[in-house]
């Protein structure tokens, strides 16, 4: 039995502009990675003062990452899924003498 693909494959329009936001995303987390990794150089100490709920500044500056991560991951889908849906109506929309 020989079976097509799962999905279908179609050029992604959006593939330089969605690089971009990509570069631009991973420079903002590394900046407050950054941070992160010269504090416990610098002042490793600073680490252990308490913040909020008892938590030190440890744990919050962790869960920081985590939840950044999670929110620059959420954002980089939802806006390179808009500019793909865009990209290809319009592309789409010149291919068919501008109709739409």
């Amino acid at each position: 039995m020989d079976h097509g693909p799962a999905a279908v494959l179609e050029k992604d329009y959006a593939t330089e502009k969605k690089t971009k936001l990509g570069l631009k995303l991973f420079l903002v987390y590394s900046l407050i990675y950054i941070g992160f990794v010269t504090i416990n150089i610098v002042n490793p100490s600073l680490m252990e003062t308490i913040i909020i709920f008892g938590l030190n500044l440890a744990i919050v500056y962790g869960f920081l990452l985590i939840i950044v991560a999670i929110v620059m991951g959420l954002i980089y889908n939802s806006t390179c899924t808009r500019w793909e849906d865009e990209m290809k109506a319009e592309h789409e929309a010149k291919e068919n003498g501008g109709e739409e």
